[in-house]
């Protein structure tokens, strides 16, 4: 039996889901350019970044970023709330 889990809502807003999704995989060593300048224009993007932050097994481009950046990002986060934690 399979599951099938509905998308977020935004993902019909999103501009990757009206571009090529090979576009957001690029090979190893490829360039990922055009999928973060597609990313920089969508109106969703901060809607998707919070979506592949809260999944970290996520690959390729999310949100405008990567895999790894997205490890920094929440690296840094759980350093800045361990500092605020007293």
């Amino acid at each position: 039996m399979t599951l099938a889990v509905a998308p977020p809502p935004w993902v019909e807003a999103a501009l990757c889901a009206q571009t090529d999704p090979d576009l957001f995989h690029p090979v190893k060593g490829g360039s990922n350019r055009a999928a973060k300048a597609v990313c920089a224009r969508c109106d969703v993007r901060p809607d998707c970044l919070a979506y592949a932050l809260g999944d970290p097994t996520l690959d390729s481009v999310w949100g405008g970023t990567t895999e790894t950046e997205r490890r920094r990002i929440r690296r840094a986060d759980a350093a800045r709330a361990r500092k605020a934690t007293p």
